[in-house]
């Protein structure tokens, strides 16, 4: 692994192991990856194995390729409060069970995508229901936590569903038959005119995101590249944007001319375009995450994130007070059934599905 700190024109500022969670830069505050081989359901959509050895209600094991988190029968993270930040999930393979103390429920997977402004507070539980019982139940997800400016740490809690059917998406065939694809959640792709093809429009991330600023230059995309596939990570938009691109799957790729070997968290120069080549082995993947820096003073308390000790102070008390609005289900970890289809039941109750957000796509 290198640390090429010193400005030798490399666009590779530096590469490090992919850790637990995995190193983020402003504005991103925490970014995890979870990759789950769930086995067979039981009955009650949890794993159809014992627990015996899991400490139930704080299992991180990765026991047998798979953990419950803070779930006791259904894995996930049950009823839980944030303030001052977004969360981002992508959802790529599995379900998540979402429920929060607005009333507002979903179902969520497959590619789906959904980005919560927690803002001034919330409490939402995300459960990882197991629904076939003949064969395995794989989850994989990221959870990307993307702060929020001073000015809109007390916005109004907000969410909003990418459904898998609306998110751009585009396939790049290089001239020795290798194949990228990548999925744009966040961040207009490919604004130089000379790669001959018109920009890739994100859906619209929620109003009080840093995302939703003009110029903060937000990208979140993910990169599916077969053996041997090369592809040119265009430069980013704006001045003074930081990135980090993840290699989290495969064995060894040619970064900005640097090897690397998988998995790793490779920090980038934002201001040039950066070949990638990925190696003959197998099929690589990456997460990009990129924004221009917020710049303010962080203070963190788990799931608080202020500007201030004495705002987090304030927020504990607040929480301790006012429970953000209270948890108005029966379970501190809901599930939505069996047979329930992918869907967002909005506070207020409006209803979202993804044939909707298809449709208009069309």
């Amino acid at each position: 692994m290198s640390d090429n700190n010193n400005d030798n024109r490399s666009p590779v500022v530096q590469v490090k192991p992919l850790g637990f969670p995995w190193q983020t830069i402003d504005p991103f505050l925490f970014c995890v990856y979870h990759d789950d081989a769930y086995p067979k359901a039981n009955g009650r959509m949890g794993p159809e194995a014992s627990l015996a050895g899991r400490q139930i209600g704080q299992d991180f094991s990765r026991k047998d390729g798979w953990s419950m988190y803070h779930g006791e029968t259904v894995p996930g993270f049950p009823s839980h409060p944030h303030r001052g930040f977004e969360t981002v999930t992508i959802v790529r393979k599995g379900l998540v069970d979402h429920s929060d103390s607005l009333g507002a429920t979903a179902r969520f997977g497959g590619g789906d995508v959904q980005w919560l402004t927690a803002g001034k507070g919330i409490v939402h539980s995300e459960m990882f229901p197991l629904l076939d019982a003949d064969t395995a139940n794989p989850l994989e997800l990221f959870q990307i936590w993307l702060n929020l400016p001073a000015k809109s740490k007390m916005a109004e809690p907000h969410f909003t569903m990418f459904w898998s059917e609306a998110i751009p998406r585009f396939v790049s065939d290089d001239a020795k038959g290798g194949r990228t694809e990548v999925a744009v959640i966040a961040g207009r792709l490919g604004d130089d005119p000379s790669s001959g093809r018109s920009p890739i429009q994100p859906l619209a991330p929620p109003p009080d995101s840093w995302a939703a600023q003009a110029d903060a230059d937000v990208a979140i995309w993910t990169l599916k590249m077969t053996p041997g596939a090369q592809w040119t990570l265009p430069a980013a938009a704006g001045e003074g944007t930081r990135r980090m691109l993840y290699f989290f799957k495969g064995a060894t790729a040619r970064v900005g001319g640097e090897q690397v070997q998988g998995p790793a968290a490779v920090e980038l120069r934002a201001d040039v375009a950066v070949e990638i080549v990925n190696g003959d082995a197998e099929t690589s993947e990456f997460l990009v995450l990129q924004g221009r820096p917020i710049a303010e003073p962080v203070a963190q308390y788990g799931p608080f994130v202020m500007n201030t000790q004495a705002e987090i102070s304030q927020t504990m008390a607040d929480y301790r007070r006012t429970q953000f609005g209270g948890w108005p289900w029966e379970d501190p970890a809901p599930v939505h059934g069996h047979d329930a289809p992918r869907f967002a039941r909005h506070p207020g109750g409006r209803e979202e599905l993804p044939a909707e957000a298809a449709g208009k796509l069309a």
